[in-house]
């Protein structure tokens, strides 16, 4: 099967043929930071650091440009309520983005461009729209600049909208020709940050910034853009117009990943119903957080709940339990150069991870199955491949993002967990069944959990 994906703006599967052989160029909508992350926000960068690690797995060599908005009306209103700097809350809060990611096991983008930070091309791009008859300065004096809907005859095609049937323009509007038209350029208000321009002071409308910056670092037409379902309109709408009215090709594969909601509402923090890493990761561990957000289709709703939360945290403790067991039998295990052909054939066809997690854990069940039986060959065999698929994913124990900061601590407890367990030996060995089990269980208090196996004791920290 070839590389496929549901394109948005085609409302069909389609085969995956880069721009530039070998080459695959992905741009997406990232934060905008007037807040901490919570989940919702993160789910995005991991289905599509998914994607990333997919490509880069085909043999791609991938350029990744994930944007961030650090000027924007909401930034700007909670600057005014905490009587601080604009900058203080972008900042902020975009390092409070990059830890959430590299929380998760997100690789970093090849580029992370900030708006603020490209304002030169903007007043560019709006040039060329004015020039080509597609955009208007207001004739107010406010300095706004506009795009007009109306000069441009695809306008809702990748919202499958009629422009005569949208709702007008949320935006405000002083001296717009027509209710629908969104700005381009936001004329400076007193108090506000500014930007001089020929149209005067102002700053960014929120979508001239992503088709100024995608195109700056991936060129005129690249492959695929991404984002949330909820971007697709006005906000990815609005891009594809302006930057293909400015005569450039702009995206050819629009992907957009499914919500992720509490209690069938979109998760917001205007709903009070935020969940932020800092307080997840304490709920479960990064890694079993990521296999949560990660485990379903990425253009699939996900509707979070505690249950749902745990069971995922458990499916994941089952593949790594059968790791653990499998370097203890076999020694270091390398992932596989290759992947299985059912793994491959799942994210071939649309990024289908379900699909490729029941290959995942159909490898656990059978090494199971091998380890009982001695089969230290089948093990060694089906762990590499295991460790190729989970890497991939993202959630692989044994790679250095999950195992490596806790080495050698571990190597420390495991020496002392040893010294407990060879007096828990001694104990039984001369009938003292008692002493035993307090020793067991005094080792279960602190978190060590101890399984008796036909080849002897062995330990693991607790999970959850």
């Amino acid at each position: 099967m070839s590389l496929r994906f549901y394109d948005t703006s085609a409302r069909q599967v389609r085969d995956f043929v880069p721009l530039r052989e070998g080459c695959a160029s992905l741009y997406l909508c990232g934060a905008t930071v007037q807040a901490p992350p919570h989940i919702g926000h993160i789910r995005s960068g991991l289905n599509f650091d998914i994607l990333r690690r997919w490509l880069t797995h085909l043999g791609y060599d991938v350029t990744f440009c994930r944007n961030v908005t650090d000027i924007d009306d909401k930034i700007i209103n909670v600057a005014a309520a905490e009587g601080v700097p604009w900058w203080k809350v972008s900042e902020r809060n975009q390092r409070a983005f990059t830890e959430a990611y590299d929380i998760l096991g997100c690789l970093p983008p090849t580029v992370e461009p900030r708006a603020t930070g490209h304002v030169p091309e903007m007043i560019e791009l709006i040039r060329r729209l004015i020039d080509a008859g597609h955009a208007y300065a207001a004739d107010d004096g406010s300095g706004d600049v506009y795009f007009d809907v109306a000069s441009y005859g695809a306008y809702g095609e990748l919202s499958n909208q009629r422009p005569d049937q949208m709702e007008d323009s949320a935006e405000e509007g002083r001296g717009k020709r027509d209710p629908r038209d969104f700005a381009l350029w936001k004329g400076a208000k007193p108090g506000e940050p500014s930007w001089e321009t020929p149209w005067g002071r102002g700053r960014p409308g929120w979508h001239l910034e992503c088709s100024a910056m995608a195109t700056k670092y991936l060129g005129p037409s690249f492959d695929i853009h991404g984002g949330g379902l909820d971007l697709i309109f006005p906000h990815h709408e609005n891009e594809v117009a302006q930057s293909r009215a400015a005569g450039d090709g702009f995206a050819r594969f629009w992907l957009h990943n499914g919500m992720l909601r509490v209690g069938g509402e979109k998760m917001s923090k205007s709903l009070g119903n935020s969940l932020l890493i800092p307080q997840m990761v304490q709920k479960v561990r990064p890694v079993e957080l990521r296999y949560y957000l990660g485990q379903a289709h990425y253009r699939s709703a996900i509707d979070y709940s505690e249950e749902a939360l745990r069971e995922a945290a458990a499916a994941y403790q089952r593949i790594e339990g059968f790791l653990t067991r499998a370097v203890e039998v076999t020694g270091e295990v390398a992932p596989a150069e290759g992947v299985p052909a059912g793994f491959a054939a799942a994210l071939d066809d649309d990024l289908g991870v379900p699909q490729a997690l029941a290959v995942v854990h159909g490898h656990v069940r059978e090494g199971n199955t091998a380890l009982a039986a001695g089969d230290k060959d089948r093990v060694a065999e089906l762990a590499a491949e295991l460790r190729a698929m989970l890497g991939i994913l993202g959630v692989d124990p044994l790679s250095e993002q999950w195992a490596g900061g806790d080495a050698g601590l571990r190597e420390v407890v495991d020496a002392l967990v040893a010294v407990a367990l060879e007096q828990r030996q001694a104990a039984r060995g001369r009938k003292d069944y008692a002493a035993a089990d307090a020793i067991r269980d005094q080792l279960a208090e602190a978190g060590v959990v101890v399984e008796d196996t036909p080849q002897g004791p062995r330990w693991d920290l607790r999970r959850g």
